[in-house]
């Protein structure tokens, strides 16, 4: 059962202001984090055709990730690892973890992991200094990658990383590389190809299947852990991969109210996630003890995964 924590208010966050030519879409609070103009390859964020040196690592991800997560797949995978019987850990030794891995899907930025959870956890923190639930839910919201890792079953890449997508129902266009999900068995499936496939309208994005990765599997954990981040921060963790949805606007109709409210505060933590990626390195050992203490306020001391 998740615990809910009363949500903290929208309205209560320091005065934004857009910054000078920009664009108004992308807002800056005066507390002190900027968007930078360029990822750490000098290319502009999420872009797939940029040429650089992990382009070509990238759309092979996107392929065999589209053909490979198809509706049985994903039911397989919740029903294995759900039953959450790999290994027992507490937070920060996940952290130390990913320390092994780099992010295939991922155009920009080729950093070990811990980098990437400390600087949008300590871009999140400049802004809104007193909402510690959103600062946790940024150093964690990636852990779900120790699925790579030998302890927690060695998943490949395409099974854990890269923008998530409901399955069940059509694949909508905005999808990166949308032309590979033709080769999933599932495209030709006329129970799982239409627009609701196997949902109903406004069902709620709990009743709905996600392609499988880190982001199920870390909500899952939190979940059954019986962590208490408010529910915005469970659905942060849940739906951060989901760009179709958070950037794109699609999939819109399977949410539910509760859904679209807590879609306000992943709209303000996907800035942070995305933009916060550079080859600035933050000090571990003096951030760790404020961690800690947010770790031990919100988690058990250990975990089953």
């Amino acid at each position: 059962m998740t615990i809910t924590i009363e949500q903290p208010q929208l309205d209560v966050v320091p005065e934004r202001k857009v910054p000078a030519g920009g664009d108004p879409a992308e807002l800056v609070l005066d507390a002190g984090f900027v968007v930078p103009d360029a990822n750490a390859f000098g290319n502009t964020f999420r872009n797939y055709d940029a040429e650089s040196e992990r382009k070509q690592t990238v759309e092979e991800f996107y392929r065999v990730n589209h053909i490979s997560q198809t509706y049985e797949f994903v039911s397989r995978m919740r029903a294995e690892y759900g039953r959450l019987d790999k290994t027992e850990m507490g937070i920060w030794e996940c952290i130390e973890l990913l320390n092994e891995f780099i992010d295939d899907s991922d155009p920009d930025l080729d950093m070990p992991q811990i980098e990437h959870l400390l600087q949008t956890a300590e871009a999140i923190r400049k802004d809104y200094p007193d909402e510690d639930w959103l600062h946790l839910t940024g150093l964690i919201h990636d852990l779900g990658k120790v699925l790579l890792h030998p302890s927690c079953g060695e998943l490949p890449q395409w099974a854990v990383v890269g923008d998530t997508f409901p399955v069940g129902c059509a694949y909508d266009e905005c999808n990166v590389h949308f032309k590979y999900f033709k080769e999933n068995p599932d495209y030709h499936n006329p129970k799982l190809n239409t627009k609701l496939g196997v949902y109903s309208e406004g069902c709620g994005l709990d009743n709905v299947l996600m392609s499988w990765g880190h982001d199920n599997y870390m909500y899952l954990v939190a979940k059954e852990n019986k962590c208490t981040l408010p529910s915005a921060g469970m659905f942060i963790i849940r739906y951060h991969s989901f760009y179709p949805l958070h950037k794109h606007g699609a999939y819109m109709h399977l949410m539910n109210e509760e859904d679209k409210e807590n879609l306000k505060w992943l709209h303000v933590f996907n800035k942070y996630d995305l933009y916060s990626k550079s080859n600035v390195r933050i000090d571990v050992e003096k951030v760790k003890p404020y961690y800690m203490s947010l770790i031990d306020k919100y988690f058990p001391a250990k975990l089953r995964w």
